[in-house]
């Protein structure tokens, strides 16, 4: 029996299953977590957690926010001198907490998510103005980057109209289509 089958909860194990990345191949370089754009927001570095998952430490993992600060910019697997994708194990990491847990999904990430499918379902692409508003209004953080806005503004970096794609009737029927089989597998 190797370590790894020994252990009650087998995070590691679950990863590979779901992503075929082995977490333990991860030697702790920590070029990934020197390269990432949001560690000093986190309290675990891309690197602890590929270390806190090749050890089955799923509640450590689970009961902490970083892997939900994550950009998934792919910054720390392009770095890896080992070929690990970090940020794919945290994107299943982050799969694996809502399946556990949906409540764990914190509001404001939540509130970004159904925004940004919201403007792509009505536009097919993402009108930031309207994300941005939808975004403040979901979580009542009408005003705090207020003073930001008139300088965006004027630099031209946000439209005022939304632009539709030519196939903006196709893009609706994809998320008809996907909200009939989550709709299906929720029954």
């Amino acid at each position: 029996m190797t370590h790894t089958e020994s252990k009650k909860d087998n995070l590691s194990a679950a990863i590979r299953g779901l992503t075929g990345e082995n977490v333990a191949r991860c030697y702790q370089c920590g070029k990934c977590s020197a390269g990432c754009p949001m560690s000093q927001e986190m309290k675990l570095k891309p690197h602890d957690l590929m270390r806190l998952a090749s050890f089955d430490q799923a509640d450590r993992i689970f009961g902490d926010e970083s892997i939900w600060l994550c950009l998934t910019c792919e910054t720390c697997s392009a770095r890896c001198p080992n070929g690990c994708d970090p940020a794919r194990v945290i994107d299943t990491l982050r799969e694996m907490a809502l399946a556990r847990d949906p409540s764990r999904w914190p509001r404001a990430i939540g509130a970004f998510h159904a925004e940004f499918l919201k403007q792509v379902k009505n536009h097919g692409r993402v009108f930031e103005l309207g994300l941005i508003l939808g975004f403040k209004l979901r979580t009542g953080r009408l005003f705090d980057d207020a003073l930001s806005g008139p300088g965006v503004f004027a630099r031209g970096k946000l439209a005022l109209q939304p632009h539709r794609i030519s196939g903006i009737d196709e893009m609706r029927k994809i998320f008809e289509k996907c909200e009939n089989v989550e709709n299906r597998d929720l029954s």
